[in-house]
């Protein structure tokens, strides 16, 4: 059962994910106070996250990043109460959702690895799916809330396996939109078009949802962000922490990685990660 004063969430992280998933929890009828750094002007909106997670039965984060979470997570620390449950939904390294664990545990809090994959469209769809990382029966009981935001749920074993999850999958995407962008850059300057390529790739077998999403709007131009460059370099950043721990070369995600940073730097961080491809966009 949910603990404490029943359906009362706090949601700390108001980005692309966050403020919508807030909205739709809200709209299924939880009591939803939230905190971001920068005010957002959202219903509930709380001055400080110690006021937002006081009295929550579940406290979900969607801060950007390891950083944003320790330091978050560091103020709220002594504000937590036995029952509650903690849900990070943040892409993180390993060792901070390893972090997390223990920091609930010893307040007598449950905790559950709960990142995401789906972007904008989908989480203001409530069509996220999350991976589920720790005890079964809490992912189990927790169904009813993650299904507001979501359509599934994808349980990866103990605490610490859905972030790997999560970043392994990243992987795939970061290293497909470069491999995307040369792509379609080496066959416009050959006199392919952007429709002969994206019809070819769709009988091919590299075709994937992925291709489908991002092909089109990178041929047009469209950076609109779903999930932005700077994210998808920070997650390459914790992929490349993983593999060095685990003793093993990745060239394809280190070459990208080093890629999407320049590109940051760049001053592309905050467009979708397809914009790998302006560059080339530009220079047509």
């Amino acid at each position: 059962m949910i603990p404490l004063t029943g359906k009362r969430a706090a949601v700390l992280g108001l980005g692309i994910i966050g403020s919508r998933a807030g909205l739709r929890l809200a709209d299924a009828g939880w009591q939803v106070a939230c905190w971001n750094r920068t005010p957002k002007g959202l219903p509930g909106e709380t001055p400080t996250p110690e006021e937002a997670v006081a009295g929550a039965s579940v406290i979900s984060i969607y801060l950007k990043d390891a950083p944003a979470v320790r330091e978050v997570v560091g103020r709220i620390d002594g504000f937590l109460v036995p029952g509650q449950i903690l849900l990070n939904h943040a892409t993180l390294d390993l060792e901070t959702t390893l972090w997390l664990e223990q920091i609930a545990l010893a307040r007598g809090c449950r905790f559950l690895d709960t990142p995401f994959t789906g972007s904008k469209v989908a989480s203001a769809n409530g069509q996220l799916v999350y991976y589920t990382g720790g005890d079964v029966e809490l992912a189990n009981e927790l169904e009813p809330y993650l299904g507001v935001t979501s359509k599934s749920q994808f349980h990866t074993g103990g605490v610490g396996t859905a972030t790997v999850t999560k970043l392994v999958t990243n992987l795939i995407s970061a290293c497909t939109v470069q491999a995307l962008a040369e792509s379609l850059a080496i066959a416009n300057r050959h006199g392919v078009s952007a429709a002969s390529l994206i019809e070819a790739v769709s009988l091919n077998a590299s075709s994937s949802v992925l291709a489908g999403m991002k092909l089109p709007t990178m041929a047009v131009g469209d950076f609109e962000t779903h999930f932005s460059l700077d994210n998808m370099a920070k997650d390459s950043r914790y992929m490349l922490v993983l593999a060095e721990s685990a003793g093993l070369e990745t060239p394809a995600i280190a070459a990208v990685s080093k890629r999407m940073g320049e590109l940051s730097e760049q001053g592309l961080g905050d467009l979708d990660y397809s914009a790998v491809a302006q560059p080339y966009f530009s220079a047509s």
